[in-house]
């Protein structure tokens, strides 16, 4: 094989090496079936254990909390934006967001479409290079729910502790920094996640619901009622198995690194290395979000001017590097360090900083 790139891609994003060598060695005959996990009925026993288990294992991984379940479901997150007001937002009830970003608007935005919302807190007015601060946070009178995005993938923030919302569900928006550190579920009535940052490859989006705020919305269309994953163990159509197969895949391999708390020791250090070369850099690079408010996943930094950003990602692909731009709608440039970055990715990326300063200052 020829050397991999340094993948720093948003998302989809880098998978764990050790994860795609053993699904290569399956693909084409998984456990002796004579056919790949892609070929065979989601009806069948042998796909419907490997369906099974990588719930389970999830829940394993958070500690086994009794009342919740895992759902799989396709349309990603930005399909749950729509799902989630639909399944909770009731008559005479408000949805409440936290709007730290671009992706808590795009949430708040799709329950526009259903029914009242409500801003409980917000930093827009830092342009989202802060987090709100929560201790001031006012949640409207019959509040639904409480919807939070715990990370912000692309201006690079991330909350580091959550809010007790008494009696209010707590919903959170986890697609860029679930299973990178260890949180307690029994704070949350429902995270959701896009697979394809920190569990999988695309095409599958993770629900972890508490059971108990499932109700049977027939007003809604079957395939956007929470009910219909939970009566049929998301098994009403057809799932999208590689993607789950994967999944579960990349749930071993962070049980193998020593779960949660291991992959947190894991990502600190990362971002810290990388942290530093831009803090040390006598101000050629600037990071773009406060500094207690920084994401250990996305790293967004900024140098003197857009030219010579260009003529960073210019270099950077030419050296190996791959998703160091930043997201279109605000610029600059990004390095995602997901559970599957290796730490020599880190390393050779702040070499590449560090010479090219030199080159360029």
């Amino acid at each position: 094989m020829s050397k991999r790139a340094y993948n720093f891609n948003a998302g989809p994003a880098a998978l764990p090496l050790e994860v795609l060598e053993r699904a290569q060695a399956e693909f084409v005959n998984y456990g002796n079936t004579g056919m790949s996990i892609m070929e065979m009925s989601h009806r069948g026993p042998v796909y419907e254990a490997v369906h099974n288990e990588a719930q389970e294992r999830l829940l394993s991984l958070l500690g086994s909390p009794s009342g919740y379940k895992v759902l799989f479901i396709q349309g990603g997150a930005s399909t749950q934006f729509a799902m989630i007001p639909m399944n909770f937002l009731g008559q005479g009830q408000t949805a409440n967001y936290v709007m730290s970003g671009s992706w808590a608007d795009k949430a708040i935005k799709e329950a526009k479409l259903i029914g009242e919302t409500h801003e409980a807190a917000s930093s827009k007015e830092s342009k989202y290079m802060s987090l709100p601060d929560l201790k001031d946070m006012k949640l409207s009178d019959h509040a639904a729910y409480l919807h939070l995005t715990s990370n912000e993938t692309i201006e690079g923030t991330q909350f580091k502790e959550f809010p007790d919302t008494g009696s209010v569900p707590l919903i959170c928006d986890m697609s860029s920094d679930i299973l990178s550190r260890p949180f307690d579920l029994n704070q949350f009535a429902m995270v959701y996640a896009g697979a394809q940052k920190n569990l999988g490859p695309s095409g599958v989006a993770v629900v972890i619901v508490r059971e108990d705020m499932i109700t049977d919305s027939k007003h809604l269309p079957t395939m956007l009622r929470y009910q219909t994953y939970l009566a049929n163990n998301s098994l009403y159509n057809t799932p999208p198995s590689f993607g789950i197969y994967m999944i579960n895949e990349v749930l071993k391999w962070i049980e193998e690194k020593g779960g949660l708390q291991g992959v947190q020791a894991m990502n600190r250090k990362k971002a810290g290395l990388i942290y530093d070369a831009i803090d040390h850099s006598d101000g050629f690079y600037r990071g773009c979000v406060n500094a207690e408010a920084r994401s250990d996943m996305n790293i967004t930094f900024r140098l003197a001017n857009e030219e010579l950003e260009k003529q960073f990602v210019k270099e950077s692909e030419q050296a190996g590097f791959v998703g160091l731009k930043g997201h279109r709608s605000v610029g600059g440039l990004r390095a995602s360090v997901y559970n599957a970055v290796p730490y020599e990715s880190a390393q050779a990326l702040v070499e590449f900083m560090q010479q090219f300063k030199s080159n360029h200052s």
